[in-house]
């Protein structure tokens, strides 16, 4: 349960989250996807296992969905350009995460990312917190997930660029604005 000490995994506080999440589950299936870890998306009652589905392509639900759940759909691609393409016409926009120790490549995909989503994290995984960051959600975005609707307006922010503390990723962050790639990171004294 949630308050047991060092717990990884709990139950769904959703009712009808377990057999939507075993629908979406099973639709990639039947389009040619695969849980590839032992246990993905098994289900007792209100908890569901992980699961990694791969390869998740557009006539899935998983590619559409922002299903708030155990699942992770992966989705292959070729060019980089693939992943912005798919956030611009996406209904969803709360985070997305780039790893790369490329400034270049990270300025773009931070451009391109801050005005469709509203968290990008930079070397580091999808995460709510820390709390001290307000609750961000573009385009419909955890529609319908909280029942006060005013606060999620007071306590948010239209985008947010976010990355470990690392002696790397923060040389990353400090060339990326020095060399003035980015129009969004564009002011060094944050870092």
């Amino acid at each position: 349960m949630p308050w047991e000490k060092e717990v990884k995994v709990t139950p769904l506080p959703e009712v009808n989250k377990p057999p939507y999440l075993k629908e979406c589950i099973e639709d990639a299936l039947q389009k040619g996807a695969a849980v590839l870890n032992k246990d993905g998306g098994y289900t007792e009652e209100s908890f569901v296992f992980p699961a990694v589905v791969y390869p998740v392509n557009s006539d899935m639900k998983l590619y559409h969905e922002e299903q708030f759940g155990p699942i992770i759909p992966v989705v292959p691609f070729d060019d980089i350009e693939e992943p912005v393409e798919y956030q611009v016409n996406a209904s969803h926009g709360m985070q997305v995460s780039i790893f790369s120790e490329d400034p270049q490549e990270v300025s773009k995909l931070i451009d391109s990312f801050v005005n469709l989503v509203s968290r990008v994290n930079i070397n580091c995984q999808a995460q709510r917190g820390p709390d001290v960051f307000p609750f961000t959600g573009r385009k419909d975005s955890a529609e319908g997930t909280l029942s006060v609707f005013d606060a999620l307006r007071s306590f948010s922010i239209r985008s947010l660029v976010a990355a470990k503390l690392t002696e790397s990723n923060k040389e990353l962050l400090n060339t990326i604005v020095r060399e003035h790639d980015s129009n969004f990171l564009s002011t060094d004294y944050i870092f």
